[in-house]
């Protein structure tokens, strides 16, 4: 099964829309994929959405590719973003602003409850929600104009709704968007220190994306330093993420032939997170390292996973402004 990291989707009430991440990012997403998990809570917005032809075929054999929607494709892209984009100082992808992308997201699903009137009933979240979260970051940025219009259609929206309070406060925000930059108070770490006395083991790792929340640490691979210190009053295990670009509860796992057998809660430093824990007994054998989430239904990246993602979001430098998302060109904007 292809990792959800190249498989940008929106999830719709009975069903998922698919796309190709390459398309996505190279702007030339031509075709979608609807597949069908519940026909009957479907059924609603599928002939609207793909036309009477392809909805016979959908519910006939599970699923259809048609052409895409390209509202649709907006919010896959955007949804996708907001999980994965890969930040990285060392790899030289920025950090994208999370209340932009959320502002956009926002606007993005709005335009599909028009074209698909039930179709996200029950979606992960509603465009309230999303500019909720999004309100608070947007007192100033490269792209005020842009906000002051994503904020304009969103007030519109919201007052069809009846949600006088969100309608209003989008308003507002219309009204009070102002250029400014935005700060990045974190930025990659120096690298861990060479090895010292007392050294028993060592070893390098990387981040699985799938592992650690979104936007908190460099995307880039061998950033986990770990080492196992033997003293006269106890063994003890260290352990360095570099490349700290948020805030976040974060625990490294030390793992020995897939056991854990030792857990590191890691504090935010300077642009790196650390944290040791005395060990009961030195190892025997080599650890494994692994930082974040260890539960076994977590889907992980691998190496070459995210290569190819890095490689395909970098590659986005190229597209014209109108095919980049709005935080992609706040970025581009900063730095000039």
């Amino acid at each position: 099964m292809t990792h959800p990291v190249h498989t940008p989707v929106v999830a719709a009430d009975g069903g998922l829309v698919r796309f190709t991440l390459a398309d996505l990012l190279t702007g030339v997403a031509d075709s979608m994929r609807v597949e069908l998990s519940d026909a009957a809570a479907a059924e609603p917005w599928l002939t609207r959405l793909v036309g009477e032809e392809h909805a016979l075929e959908a519910l006939a054999s599970g699923h259809v590719d048609v052409p895409a929607r390209p509202e649709l494709a907006t919010l896959a892209l955007l949804l996708w973003a907001r999980r994965w984009w890969p930040a990285s100082v060392a790899l030289g992808v920025p950090s994208l602003d999370p209340a932009l992308l959320d502002l956009e997201t926002a606007v993005a699903t709005a335009a599909v409850e028009n074209v698909g009137e039930g179709m996200l009933d029950g979606f992960e979240a509603t465009p309230g929600e999303l500019f909720d979260s999004a309100v608070e970051g947007l007192a100033a940025t490269p792209v005020a104009d842009e906000v002051r219009g994503l904020c304009t259609r969103l007030s519109a929206w919201f007052d069809d709704q009846d949600d006088v309070v969100r309608a209003e406060a989008a308003a507002r925000l219309a009204a009070d968007a102002m250029p400014g930059q935005r700060a990045y108070a974190l930025a990659a770490g120096a690298g861990s220190g060479a090895s010292g006395e007392g050294v028993v083991t060592e070893g390098r790792a990387s981040v699985d994306w799938a592992r650690v929340p979104p936007g908190v640490l460099d995307a880039a691979e061998d950033t986990v330093t770990w080492r196992v210190v033997a003293a006269p009053t106890a063994t003890r295990l260290e352990v360095e993420v570099t490349g700290a670009l948020a805030d976040a509860a974060l625990t490294a796992f030390a793992t020995r032939d897939g056991e854990v057998v030792a857990e590191v809660p890691l504090q935010l430093g300077a642009g790196q997170f650390a944290g040791a824990v005395d060990l009961a007994t030195a190892p025997s054998v080599h650890f494994g390292l692994v930082v974040g989430v260890t539960a076994e239904d977590v889907a992980g990246t691998t190496a070459a996973d995210r290569a190819e993602v890095v490689s395909l979001v970098r590659a986005r430098e190229a597209l014209p402004p109108a095919a980049r998302t709005l935080a992609e060109r706040a970025v581009a904007l900063e730095e000039f």
